[in-house]
Formats: structure tokens, sequence, C-alpha cells
């Protein structure tokens, strides 16, 4: 991040769904986090992003969405990611480069806790996101690539979502955990895989460069 970089802060909701078998062994195992060997040899994730309020300097970014997808073909701790990502087709030129600023991790923030992780980066392109919440349900849609959707997985707590502080860079404190629904898959950038089933997080989000 350079001097000149602008301060930003952005809040609003995000999920994961990604290979493994639920739960994750990334965050939580007996061995340190990112260090322990996906379930199914390799990961495939999706991460889908709402911004209900934020600021890159003095540029808005309220209300606009984004997505990511990686590929690591081992511990995600040891890098070698490939890595792609979704802008909303609604932020004009100043919201994409502010966007892609901090999903790229260039402008600081937790994005740039994995960006010494990626290998290739296979670019940004401008796609019709939808992102929903119903309930405890989170869902996103890009018209042809990505249809994802996740739950919580079942608890006896009353508020029915089960909660952990992994210290995952998205939300350290609380993170839920979740399962990928029937249906939940992706194919772009050269890849395809279906999710279905698999691990999934959620978490309301807040960050910033601060």
């Amino acid at each position: 991040m350079s001097a000149s970089t602008p301060k930003w802060q952005l809040s609003g909701d995000y999920f994961e769904n990604c290979s493994c078998d639920v739960v994750c062994p990334c965050l939580v195992s007996t061995n340190a986090p990112m260090t322990s060997r996906p379930t199914q040899g390799h990961c495939a994730v999706v991460f889908a992003i709402h911004i209900d309020r934020g600021t890159y300097g003095d540029v808005s970014l309220d209300g606009l969405n984004a997505a990511m997808v990686a590929y690591t073909p081992g511990p995600m701790g040891e890098g070698h990611w490939r890595v792609g990502a979704y802008i909303d087709e609604r932020a004009d030129d100043r919201q994409q480069e502010a966007l892609g600023a901090i999903f790229g991790g260039a402008a600081g923030g937790p994005m740039a806790a994995f960006a010494p992780l990626i290998e290739e980066n296979l670019g940004a392109k401008r796609a019709a996101i939808a992102y929903r919440i119903e309930g405890k349900r989170r869902s996103a849609e890009i018209p042809g690539i990505l249809s994802a959707a996740v739950r919580p997985l079942p608890t006896l707590r009353a508020d029915e979502e089960m909660w952990v502080a992994a210290g995952h860079p998205f939300n350290p404190d609380k993170l839920a955990l979740a399962v990928g629904e029937a249906g939940s898959k992706f194919q772009d950038f050269g890849m395809r895989f279906d999710n279905s089933g698999r691990n999934g997080h959620y978490a309301a989000i807040n960050w910033s460069n601060a």
C-alpha cells in the first residue's frame, strides 16, 4: 500500500463456499491456520461480498457487490493461488478502480493478507452480481457463471447459528459455520466446480485500511 492510497472503509456482508468437507481444516484443525491440506487435496472457493456503506477517498461504494474465486493446488498458506474477480456492473470507472484496489489487496485492509499468496491474477470482469440475504441464508448469482448459496450448520443454539472466532481476516471475531446448498456451482476463468454440500462461512464485515 502506497502513501498515496486513499483512506477507505466499508461495511456489509459476505459469504464463502469452498470445496472442503465441513468443517474446513484451513481454519479449524490441530494444525496452524492455512497449513492443513484441503480435504479434496486442493481448494476451490468463491467469496461473495455486499457493501451496505462504503467510501474510498471521496468515492461512494454504497450498495455495490463483488465476488472472487480462488484455486489453490494444496494448503492455502503455501500460496500458488489463481484468483479472478467480478466487479458490480453498476460501478462507474472510479468505483471499479476503488473496488479493484480493495479486493486485489493493493489498498491495504483484509485482502492485503492474501495478496502475497497469489501466483496468477486472472483479472477482474464487470458482471451483474445479485447478492441476497434471506433470514440466515446467503446467496449470490452471476448469470451463466455463478450460482451459490449457504445456510448455517445445524446447532442446538437458540439463534440457530454456530459462530467461531477463528481469526479469519474477513471477520476475526465472529464467523458463522455454514454449508453450501445444492446447485452451488461456478464456471469461468478456465475453472469449473460444484461446491454443493461443501464447507461455507458467512459474517458481517467492517473493513478499512486505517
